[in-house]
């Protein structure tokens, strides 16, 4: 009792409280960051308000149990029905009162109330620390959890990854297909459409049966390039035929100078994004657009192969890529890889039967890059209309615009006057004075080529000197083409047809002196050259006449030499240095005279001989400088060269 009453008094007095312990469990957790279970104990107050109103609410209807403080062994035995344990000073008495209660009440005596405090109450004993191997057992397995989970969460992650990529590349695949299918992706068809509404409004070409087959995929095996001047009706023919399929297995492409813009019009066309739609970029170090316009036009073209061997098996016929305009592909380091790259895409995938590639230019330094490494190559010339093709043309289009039967007598002279060139027969059809709007195509076509390649004259400045080697290589070849033309017209007289005279190109370079300004002659569409056989001759028959009336002005031989003779002097002061006596080209005399005293005299004779009056001569007109003056070239156009429309009339 002793030992009894010293333990409860130092209990009581010290106010030892004993906390109860339970269980804790694991809330809220996140398979992406595993936690232990101790972060439920972290110093949040919302979660302890939470765990305190659940204890509160789990101890409803629990009894207490009341702790006394007189023993050093009491050992809490925790039943089902006890919630907590508190143990304090009025605690204490209220238990003391109990126990001796119960005490009386059995009537057992003082051994018999211990064994009863024995058998209600043990003694309080501490946790023992666990042992290290434990604590190493408990560390193992949470590694082991949070590996396991990390584990699946990178899984889960790893299959959604794949199997995004998966439908991604079937989904481009899937888009790019949907390119050939029937309507018009490039929107190039719907404009076409809208300047050929009316049925007949369209004259057959000798080349259009040939690509129709082409667009129909009915030629296999080969690529082509499709060679005229502007305006000739290349695009037109291309579009007609695309027209009849209605753009199923066919897409069409515009190139441009700059390989960015023509990447971009060719994704366009095939419906390709070069991967920028990807969403696996974002997590992606270096992005998909971190690279060249050739290497995004290349994985284009690996897709595309990818999409032609399956329709190849679904349809039995190639797929035709059309690219319009090629000569836009500037002719320098980075032009010249596009097309070596397109080249080798036409060469392979027309050789394998996928894919037919037709390139469209109108300039001939194409023909030079791809004949290199052609062997699939075929070329397609497309020429003017023939004179029946072109009345034919103007009948149908001043059907359309004006509702009115051609006179037929003036569309012979329209014939004569600009020839059978559709864009120039498209213009003048739509105004009510064809006449009058054919010689104003001839006026634009000469001041065009007077305008990039007019002559200086003797009093050229040395600091264009390079321009003077220009214009006088141009008007040299254009007086040999008069020449021709001339010569022609004596021995086989005016032809139902026109037949523009035409020189070698190695044979025009000797007359100019120069081979590399051909080039630019052409890009400028004063002289073409004819890929089929690379024949050079005037642009169309609007220049040929400008021809003829500048190389038939008084002067004009005079003007040349005078330029050319300058361009020499330029050169000439360039290379050496001349001490050069000009009293003497002008006609005057020097008298040199000893006397006695062995002194020289010079002494100078002038000349009238001279061209004294140079200065005051009135300059050469190779065109008339005011509208007026033009009216008198018309009258004299078409009394040059008589017309035959009365022997085509009779013929028909």
């Amino acid at each position: 009792m002793v030992v009894h009453s010293i333990a409860r008094r130092a209990l009581v007095n010290h106010r030892v409280f004993i906390r109860s312990f339970s269980h804790t469990k694991q809330v809220n957790l996140n398979p992406l960051l595993p936690i232990d279970s101790i972060l439920e104990e972290l110093d949040n107050d919302e979660l302890k308000k939470k765990i305190k109103a659940q204890k509160d609410q789990n101890s409803k209807g629990k009894p207490k149990v009341l702790i006394p403080a007189g023993s050093e062994d009491i050992k809490l035995k925790k039943n089902n029905d006890v919630d907590h344990y508190i143990v304090g000073q009025e605690d204490s008495k209220q238990l003391d009162a109990e126990q001796n209660g119960k005490n009386s009440s059995n009537g057992n005596g003082n051994n018999n109330g211990n064994n009863n405090k024995k058998d209600d109450y043990e003694s309080y004993e501490e946790p023992k620390e666990e042992s290290a191997f434990a604590k190493f057992k408990n560390f193992l397995k949470k590694c082991g959890e949070t590996s396991g989970i990390t584990f699946a969460s990178l899984l889960v992650l790893g299959l959604a990854g794949v199997s995004y990529h998966k439908f991604y590349n079937a989904h481009v695949l899937y888009k790019m297909s949907n390119a050939f299918e029937k309507g018009d992706a490039a929107f190039e068809l719907t404009m076409h459409k809208r300047t050929t509404k009316i049925e007949g409004d369209w004259v057959e070409r000798p080349q259009q049966k040939l690509i129709d087959d082409i667009i129909s995929g009915n030629l296999v095996g080969r690529y082509f390039l499709i060679t005229g001047e502007k305006g000739c009706g290349k695009s037109s023919m291309i579009l007609n035929s695309i027209k009849k399929m209605d753009s199923f297995n066919v897409t069409f492409i515009d190139a441009h100078s700059d390989p960015e813009i023509f990447r971009i019009r060719l994704g366009k066309a095939l419906k390709f994004e070069y991967h920028e739609d990807y969403i696996g970029s974002l997590f992606s170090i270096r992005g998909p657009r971190d690279t060249t316009a050739l290497l995004d036009i290349e994985r284009a073209f690996n897709k595309l192969e990818e999409v032609a061997v399956r329709r190849i098996k679904q349809y039995g016929k190639p797929m035709v890529i059309v690219i319009n305009n090629t000569h836009l592909i500037k002719d320098d380091e980075e032009g010249v890889k596009l097309v070596e790259l397109l080249q080798q895409k036409a060469e392979s995938l027309s050789g394998s039967g996928l894919v037919t590639m037709i390139f469209n230019s109108d300039d001939y330094w194409l023909y030079e890059r791809l004949k290199k490494l052609g062997t699939r190559l075929e070329v397609i010339n497309v020429r003017d209309f023939n004179r029946t093709q072109a009345v034919q043309a103007l009948a149908v289009s001043r059907k359309r615009y004006f509702n009115e039967n051609i006179d037929f007598d003036i569309a012979n002279q329209v014939y004569e006057l600009i020839g059978g060139r559709p864009q120039h027969l498209s213009e003048v059809a739509k105004q009510l004075d064809m006449i009058k709007a054919s010689h104003k195509v001839i006026d634009r076509e000469k001041t065009w080529f007077l305008n990039q390649c007019g002559l200086l004259g003797e009093s050229m400045d040395d600091d264009v000197n390079e321009s003077g080697k220009f214009s006088t290589s141009a008007m040299l070849l254009m007086r040999t083409l008069v020449e021709m033309y001339k010569e022609q017209i004596e021995k086989e007289g005016l032809l139902d047809d026109h037949k523009l005279p035409e020189l070698p190109l190695w044979r025009a370079r000797q007359i100019m002196t120069r081979n590399d300004f051909i080039q630019m002659y052409d890009n400028l569409n004063i002289f073409t050259i004819d890929s089929s056989d690379s024949f050079v001759r005037a642009d169309s028959v609007p220049m040929m006449r400008g021809f003829l009336e500048i190389a038939s002005q008084p002067g004009f031989d005079k003007l040349l030499e005078e330029t050319l003779d300058r361009v020499g002097d330029i050169e000439s002061l360039g290379r050496t240095r001349e001490i050069v006596a000009k009293d003497l080209f002008l006609g005057s005399q020097y008298k040199i005279s000893r006397d006695k005293d062995s002194e020289l005299t010079i002494s100078m004779k002038q000349s009238n001989n001279g061209n004294d009056d140079d200065d005051n001569d009135d300059p050469i007109e190779i065109q008339p400088v005011t509208h007026k003056g033009g009216k008198t070239f018309w009258k004299n156009r078409l009394a040059l060269y008589k017309t035959v429309h009365e022997e085509g009339t009779k013929k028909n």
